[in-house]
């Protein structure tokens, strides 16, 4: 495909990168939904608790790992050749899911769908500011990050929706007619692109990135699980993560043909937007996973109804993300992300305040704001760390962004659940207890009751095995998980104002001008 003909089909090259986007991060949020059925023996797998875990962190750990090491191989070797070889593993992963015999298979083939993912994602960020000239760039930027927001909040929807009609395999067969329409329309509408001047290959920067995030990330993972840092494994993979990424980091510095040129890190734009993102995606995602568990266990909606309740983030993602580089134009990017994170740490305080009768609309209304508020964060930063790099090194541009979303996410979810674990245990104790002196003959064996004392779905599972007995459990079940809910939100707070700081003494009051791409851009430049 020759320049012009790119530049042409630039608009319908975005919305098949929105359709890749689409599939694979709604997939990272749709097995939420999906983790009752997956434990029941007879309806699911008779997953246990762990299998279920790891059922979401095989995927969590193999996308992570490798975002950054396929970012700098799709530079070198062709973005939409990676875009390719992603979706074929994805859909093929996707297809072993969903006819999984057991939870180890189901384990297995998860990981193989963080593979493809992770040999996508950092391409369509690529491709972006290959294709769009810089007058352009931070619109498309916007409308990427929308659909990001969109593939979140349709996630449990399409996922509650599917678990109502079908079999629990579904929510993984229909990735598969969306990954073969992205493979039939990506050979019309993205163009191959590559560094032009890649220098040498630096084989030992990306062989010491993979171990480096693997080893953190499952250490975020498994404390987070364990509510603790005491195992060796634990506090092993976490010092041996950092370890390697500090070596990593010292090796970048001296290479002569770095994977990742640490002197990326000097230009305010893409440090001080590398470090919003994570703070925000770390005080969120704790806050929005958890969130699923006051859907269904504290208000008692089916899986559909929850999924549906999330789709208003999606609305205010959608709405606000392809305008907030138009805001950035008229007010500065300072300006513009420090209302969105103010936005966003209003939600949270609202959330310190949220209980079970809270008035849905209202609700929805603060869904609003705070999707709304962090697309306009995101965007103008996504945008910002890509204008800052050359476009030949776009590719790991857009892993480093992708990889600390992911390591932001992960502990967001693991720090802020151990604090829910943590107040929700002290908080039903002595229900429990007391619960088990009243039952006499029939207590529950201590493995039942530590079970049950670990989350809210482990203690409503007993009351609904305890029958009318089990009553008594539900009430203070429900207000222990309010509490640690609240305790999360407030912790979130205090990491929504850092990321205030950071924004207002750091980022540049005017936005940087966009390196150009090396491909020639047609006759209609201005179009859109």
């Amino acid at each position: 495909m020759d320049a012009q003909t790119a530049y042409r089909r630039r608009w319908g090259g975005l919305a098949v990168l929105v359709i890749c986007l689409l599939v694979i991060v709604a997939d990272n949020t749709i097995l939420n939904v999906a983790l009752r059925v997956l434990s029941d023996p007879e309806a699911g797998l008779g997953a246990s608790q762990s299998q279920l875990a790891w059922a979401i962190n095989s995927y969590t750990l193999v996308f992570a790992g490798l975002l950054f090491a396929f970012g700098v191989i799709g530079d070198r070797v062709g973005r939409r050749r990676m875009i390719v070889a992603g979706l074929t593993v994805f859909g093929a992963a996707s297809a072993l899911s969903a006819y999984s015999q057991s939870p180890e298979q189901l384990i297995l083939a998860r990981a193989a769908m963080g593979l493809g993912a992770s040999m996508v994602t950092p391409q369509t960020l690529s491709v972006i500011t290959n294709v769009f000239p810089p007058e352009q760039r931070g619109r498309a930027i916007g409308i990427w990050a929308g659909s990001v927001g969109l593939a979140m909040a349709i996630g449990p929807s399409a996922g509650g929706l599917l678990l109502e009609n079908f079999w629990w395999g579904s929510i993984f067969l229909i990735n598969v007619p969306f990954v073969v329409l992205g493979l039939a329309l990506v050979f019309f509408l993205i163009p191959e692109s590559r560094d032009a001047d890649p220098g040498r290959p630096d084989v030992l920067g990306v062989l010491l990135s993979v171990p480096g995030l693997v080893l953190l990330i499952y250490g975020i993972i498994t404390a987070g699980e364990r509510a603790s840092l005491a195992d060796w494994d634990v506090w092993g993979a976490l010092a041996g993560g950092v370890a390697v990424l500090a070596l990593f980091l010292v090796h970048e510095s001296r290479t002569e043909d770095p994977s990742l040129d640490v002197r990326f890190f000097r230009d305010p734009r893409f440090s001080v937007s590398i470090a919003t993102i994570m703070v925000m995606f770390f005080s969120m995602s704790g806050i929005i996973f958890f969130l699923s568990f006051y859907w269904q266990s504290v208000r008692e909606f089916s899986p559909f109804a929850a999924g549906l309740l999330v789709l208003p983030a999606a609305v205010g993602q959608m709405v606000m993300a392809p305008l907030s580089p138009t805001l950035v134009r008229r007010a500065g990017p300072r300006v513009v992300a420090a209302c969105g994170v103010l936005g966003v740490c209003s939600s949270f305080v609202f959330f310190t305040q949220l209980e079970p009768d809270t008035p849905l609309p209202l609700i929805i209304g603060f869904f609003l704001l705070q999707s709304g508020s962090m697309a306009v964060v995101l965007t103008p930063a996504t945008d910002a760390i890509m204008s800052s790099v050359p476009p030949g090194k776009a590719g790991a541009a857009s892993a480093v962004q992708n990889t600390v979303r992911q390591v932001a996410t992960a502990m967001g979810v693991a720090i802020l659940g151990a604090v829910i674990s943590f107040r929700y245990r002290a908080g039903i104790t002595g229900s429990l207890d007391r619960f088990a002196q009243e039952e006499g003959g029939d207590r529950p064996d201590p493995g039942e009751l530590r079970a049950a004392g670990e989350s809210i779905e482990g203690t409503l599972a007993l009351a609904r095995g305890a029958g009318e007995a089990g009553r008594a459990l539900v009430g203070p079940a429900k207000e222990a998980f309010m509490t640690g809910l609240h305790t999360a939100a407030t912790i979130s707070l205090c990491f929504g104002l850092v990321g205030l700081v950071v924004v207002l003494v750091w980022m540049p009051r005017e936005a940087g001008r966009h390196q150009e791409a090396d491909a020639p851009r047609g006759g209609d430049a201005g179009a859109s």
